[in-house]
């Protein structure tokens, strides 16, 4: 008995009506009672998309009120945070030194390491004394610490005291893995860059200069401080033996290890590095640099009146156009000044109580009309 089927069915290797037999049946057929393959969804609740669900209706007994109450709650917040942000003292200098009549004009084009170290000195005086503790900053412009290969630079295996990583730094790290076929030590862009200008503040009262106690611990954050940064494990007076076979980074004075002359701030643990390496999401940015306590309740922390302040300036910025300023500033229970915060609560809520106001006089105006079409017999 001859079979025929479709070239096409041929090319595919078999039949898909099957091979007929003796009594009218067929073999392999579709056709032959067995279950129909579908994508069809089961009709059920959930796949079906009937599940009981609640949608608003949004008519104007519901909007007014809303658009009324979040005004009138976000413009009391908005106000309340802006006269805060403006009671914050703050006052900042920008000591990078492109204008010529600048002190600091003569180390603009200075080197990671020049020896010795140029310095410049920039006096100022505070019209407002500084009531409260007040916090010191560094500041970087057009410095891109967001830069994704930037980001990744560094290996945290090492900086959390991993001693296999300490010689064996990630790949992540390069070009600044290794110097001289020794491992760096911390590796990475980010602490290659690590801003190493010193800021000294003094005040002047007769031509006389009194230093003012600047606290370099507690900058850091305590989950940094003391949970993803630790030294090597070892003997911990010994940072020396600890980083024994590595090699400080390429732009750095001097190892890692010498970061500090005391022991719970030196090494990886020292308190403006790990300031450092938490890296900034925006080009200009400010990272805490030192602390300013007040000592007497009666005197305010910083009084008004003449001050001045000796840098040390190592670290160059005039090559990518970058710009370095020092700022001196209180704190309030928001942080720090911050005025943006604050207008953008008054800003929506007034824009909302306007919306409130104008949809409300339409409603007064058009809604009681009959909306339905008067249509003749």
């Amino acid at each position: 008995m001859a079979v025929n089927y479709s070239a096409k069915e041929e090319a595919d290797g078999h039949p898909s009506g099957g091979v007929g037999v003796p009594g009218g049946g067929t073999v392999g057929g579709s056709g032959g009672g067995g279950a129909v393959k579908t994508r069809k969804p089961d009709n059920t609740a959930f796949k079906q998309q009937r599940l009981p669900a609640w949608q608003p209706i949004l008519t104007a007994g519901t909007v007014l009120p809303a658009f009324f109450i979040i005004g009138l709650i976000f413009i009391p917040i908005g106000i309340g945070i802006f006269v805060t942000s403006n009671n914050i003292r703050e006052y900042e200098i920008d000591y990078t030194g492109t204008e010529p009549s600048s002190p600091c004009n003569k180390c603009l084009n200075v080197s990671w390491d020049s020896t010795p170290p140029c310095t410049c000195t920039i006096n100022f005086t505070l019209e407002h004394s500084f009531e409260s503790n007040v916090f010191m900053y560094y500041g970087l412009s057009n410095f891109y610490q967001n830069h994704r290969r930037y980001v990744k630079s560094r290996d945290d295996s090492q900086l959390n005291g991993d001693n296999s990583s300490l010689l064996n730094p990630s790949k992540e790290c390069e070009p600044y893995r290794t110097n001289e076929d020794k491992p760096i030590a911390p590796c990475g862009a980010i602490a290659n860059s690590m801003f190493n200008d010193t800021l000294e503040l003094y005040r002047i009262d007769n031509d006389t200069r009194t230093p003012i106690t600047l606290i370099k611990k507690g900058i850091a954050w305590w989950t940094d401080k003391n949970v993803k940064f630790r030294n090597p494990t070892g003997d911990g007076n010994n940072l020396t033996a600890l980083f024994q076979g590595t090699t400080k980074p390429v732009n750095w004075p001097k190892p890692v290890y010498m970061l500090d002359s005391e022991p719970d701030n030196n090494g990886f643990i020292n308190e403006d590095f790990i300031v450092w390496m938490r890296t900034a999401a925006l080009p200009t940015f400010r990272k805490l640099y030192r602390l300013i306590e007040r000592k007497n309740n009666l005197q305010p922390t910083l009084q008004a009146g003449k001050y001045s302040l000796d840098i040390a300036y190592n670290y160059p910025v005039h090559s990518f156009d970058g710009r370095k300023r020092m700022i001196l500033s209180t704190i309030s229970w928001m942080g720090g000044k911050n005025p943006f915060l604050g207008i953008a609560y008054i800003t929506v809520g007034s824009i909302c109580f306007f919306l409130g106001v104008v949809l409300l006089i339409i409603h007064h105006k058009y809604g009681n009309r009959n909306t339905s079409a008067d249509i003749p017999n």
